[in-house]
């Protein structure tokens, strides 16, 4: 009924033939977990294998994104803002200033303005070196968080911006070059006062 052939007990692998492939089907996936899982998905590259293959690259920009993405969750969780650094021009007044915050690789600042519904504000910010990756957006008591416009691996950014409501509203950068840079905020427009949150 059946074509197939049962194999004799000469035709088996032998205990020592078992444990020799068992062995090496070990050393090979302990090889591609080392030289492509580990670069490719976390970025961690003990033999520089995974670096010349494209891999590392690959695993640091899921652990940025990874990292980012947290961060996002706990600004939007974020009850409570608070104030360490500010400065406070007259409401109803145009107010000018260049506000400075120096970050180190991986470092990360957060500047938001205290603004009314409908005002404008001109701004523009720079890198004197290297990029960082960042977060337009607002918030109140109660709105948690209203995304303005994101860049990565950016050098400046300008624009005006409008508040959609009372509240904060501001920048959150990363540094994710491998030098420390310093961003300069340059501002003019309708705000009561900066905050430097983080």
């Amino acid at each position: 009924m059946y074509n197939s052939n049962i194999p004799s007990r000469n035709e088996l692998p032998s205990s020592k033939q078992l444990v020799v492939s068992t062995f090496i089907a070990l050393i090979v996936a302990c090889t591609l977990l080392i030289t492509c899982v580990l670069p490719a998905e976390y970025g961690i590259d003990p033999t520089g294998i995974g670096r010349s293959l494209g891999l590392t690259q690959m695993g640091e920009i899921k652990e940025q994104l990874a990292e980012e993405a947290t961060q996002d969750q706990a600004l939007q969780e974020q009850p409570t803002q608070k104030q360490v650094a500010s400065a406070t021009p007259e409401t109803s007044n145009t107010a000018s200033e260049t506000y400075k915050v120096t970050l180190k690789p991986g470092e990360a600042a957060e500047v938001k303005l205290a603004m009314k519904k409908d005002a404008d504000v001109d701004y523009y910010w720079s890198v004197n070196q290297g990029h960082v990756n960042f977060d337009t957006h607002a918030d109140n008591s109660q709105v948690k968080y209203h995304g303005y416009n994101k860049g990565k691996a950016v050098t400046e950014d300008k624009g005006v911006m409008t508040a959609v409501f009372d509240g904060k509203h501001g920048w959150f950068w990363r540094n994710r070059s491998e030098t420390t840079v310093t961003i300069t905020l340059k501002l003019t427009g309708n705000y009561s006062e900066l905050i430097r949150v983080l």
